[in-house]
């Protein structure tokens, strides 16, 4: 008999599996964020709605783990080098974001009656944006490595930094207002906590550095590929986990596994293995969000709560606009930023109810506040939806002259070229020598450590897979090249390119004349037979050693290629055994017009062979 335990598990799953795929396809399909139609499901679903799920804070617990590896996708694009380029961002628009937005809630929350310290927190709580949903817009929109998406990046990192000295400054405040709660801060405490950080800190940098480049080519000579996505996980949510016992941020843990990551020949095959569950526990995340809203507030005093979500996005916006055009954005992407940060973030759901148990806001302050957060969720979309439609509205009226796409290469090539074995090390040579970007992935660990010493960067990965392929940026390459010997798995590559990639041109290496026919038949735009130029270099070779004059071995040498060019083509229409005729030194023999009635039998012994008499 079943455990009725076990059972009553599996309607839970269906119900969020089945709002998942009801409300973001919905939300697609009327133009609107995905993030939207995963809240909406939420409020249907939830106990304020059809009440089919009522434990949304456990749900929650578990879909915040999409935070938390959304983050992690994100520093594994990220090197230091970047990092360290975006500080003036991070540092400084963001810093300035997060101070002036609290002032402004600040002096809002007062005039509606908080207190000193439960506007401080109510402000520094609502002036945070949500990560998760702009990444997600930004995701949807292909526009997470433009100027705006990174500037906009940078000001939501900042946030996740200032998270944990927010939470720190909770109890303190309560300390101060004679409502100390239980555990609060003392010398020693904060002196032990500084040093946990630290330690953990340096524990992560450690063994980001020196133990995981080993640990994953280990597993991947020895491992199959469900180990390398146990591992992926292991190594993302064990950094979470670390930063959450000091006290930090569990997305910012998983954040800076993932940059020390960036530099890894994994990076790839890593980003590619999280991809599925990033994207399923993301989803769950928002439907736990839009469970949490308690509609009878909003059935109470919606104008209220309306008119303040309103004008808490417009304010945030505002703030963020001003900032970006003062450190040298332009007017649209300036427009852009700010709408992406105009919602309340993630932490507002934590932030809120410790300052409630702290004593810090009333639960009727804290309720409010709390829908506010979660109305600007809504709105945020909505207004970045509406200012991108009129983005375009005006840039069509405007007219302005074609500009190229701006490129981000140092995180994807020009050029994807999958196989680093003798004929992809070479195409990869003459592509260097021009200083053509190019990102190169193979499949084989000890080709990529011999690649290594010599100073190339390969990826791990595995082309067949199409998940693989879009982490290594197939989706802006302008061209692809499988070099790969495998013929089965580069007819699957070329079947998954030409599906998935169609505005990369294909150049493939071919296996053989047979293999070059399927090729032509699948219509790729440029192959080649592994052995043929190599061939004809070398007969070319022969000749003038021969004697013959350099010229007369080159026009030679063009002829057998053209010859060859034409039989191969009917070939492909007529059959393999056709264009014989195209060959230099084949004669063609008439054949006998009826079928000899006696079998061909050979008069000695050395001629068995010929006629076939020997085979029986």
């Amino acid at each position: 008999m079943a455990d009725p335990q076990h059972i009553s598990v599996l309607p839970s799953v269906i119900i969020f599996c089945a709002a998942a795929v009801v409300g973001a396809p919905l939300a697609r399909r009327m133009g609107l964020s995905s993030v939207l139609g995963y809240l909406a499901a939420g409020v249907v679903i939830g106990p304020a709605g059809a009440r089919l799920v009522e434990e949304a804070e456990s749900v929650r617990s578990v879909a915040e783990l999409g935070v938390v590896l959304l983050l992690f996708v994100i520093g594994l694009e990220l090197k230091f080098s970047k990092l360290i380029a975006m500080g003036r961002d991070i540092f400084g628009v963001g810093a300035a974001q997060l101070i002036l937005t609290a002032l402004a809630v600040g002096v809002g929350a007062t005039a509606m009656g908080f207190s000193t310290a439960g506007a401080i927190v109510v402000a520094l709580a609502l002036s945070l944006s949500a990560t998760a949903v702009a990444l997600q817009i930004l995701e949807e929109r292909g526009d997470q490595r433009t100027p705006y998406g990174q500037r906009a990046f940078s000001v939501l990192l900042f946030q996740d930094l200032s998270i944990v000295p927010i939470l720190a400054l909770v109890p303190i405040l309560a300390s101060l207002t004679q409502a100390r709660p239980e555990g609060g801060l003392d010398a020693q405490g904060v002196a032990l906590a500084i040093l946990y950080t630290v330690a953990a800190l340096g524990m992560v940098v450690v063994s980001g550095r020196y133990l995981l480049n080993p640990f994953f080519r280990m597993l991947a000579a020895n491992g199959g590929r469900e180990v390398m996505t146990a591992a992926a996980l292991l190594v993302a949510l064990g950094a979470a986990l670390l930063m959450e016992i000091v006290g930090l941020s569990m997305a910012l843990g998983a954040f800076l596994a993932g940059v020390l990551l960036a530099e890894s020949n994994f990076r790839h095959q890593l980003e590619a293995d999280i991809e599925p569950f990033r994207g399923l526990l993301l989803g769950l995340f928002f439907i736990s969000v839009g469970m949490s809203i308690d509609l009878r507030l909003f059935t109470a005093q919606p104008l209220v709560l309306l008119g303040l979500a309103l004008g808490l996005c417009l304010a945030k916006s505002g703030i963020a606009h001003l900032l970006f055009r003062w450190t040298g954005s332009g007017s649209a992407d300036a427009v852009r930023a700010a709408a992406l940060l105009s919602t309340s973030g993630e932490f507002s759901f934590v932030i809120l109810p410790l300052a409630s148990r702290a004593g810090l806001v009333d639960p009727a302050q804290a309720g409010l506040v709390t829908a506010v957060a979660a109305l600007t969720m809504f709105i945020g979309p909505l207004l970045a939806k509406a200012i991108e439609s009129g983005i375009k509205i005006h840039e069509g009226r405007a007219a302005p002259p074609p500009e190229p796409e701006e490129q981000f290469d140092d995180t994807a090539g020009t050029v994807l070229v999958i196989g680093f074995g003798r004929f992809g090390q070479v195409v990869n040579q003459v592509l260097l020598a021009q200083g053509v970007d190019v990102t190169v992935i193979d499949f084989n660990v000890e080709r990529i450590r011999g690649a290594t010493r010599f100073g190339f960067k390969v990826y791990f990965g595995n082309g067949t897979r199409i998940d693989v392929l879009r982490a290594a940026g197939a989706e802006r390459a302008r061209l692809i090249a499988v070099c790969i010997d495998d013929q089965e798995a580069t007819n699957a590559i070329v079947a998954l390119l030409q599906e998935s990639f169609p505005q990369a041109r294909t150049f493939v290496r071919a296996y053989d004349r047979v293999h070059a026919i399927e090729l032509m038949d699948r219509h790729v735009d440029y192959h080649m037979r592994e052995t043929f130029e190599s061939a004809i270099a070398f007969g070319r070779a022969t000749l003038e050693e021969l004697g013959v004059a350099p010229e007369e071995a080159e026009t030679v040498s063009t002829d057998v290629r053209k010859r060859d060019v034409a039989r191969l083509m009917m070939q492909q229409v007529e059959g393999i055994m056709s264009g014989s005729d195209f060959l230099h030194g084949v004669k063609v023999e008439p054949e006998p017009l009826t079928k000899p009635k006696t079998r061909s039998r050979a008069l000695t012994p050395e001629t068995k062979s010929l006629v076939g008499e020997a085979r029986r």
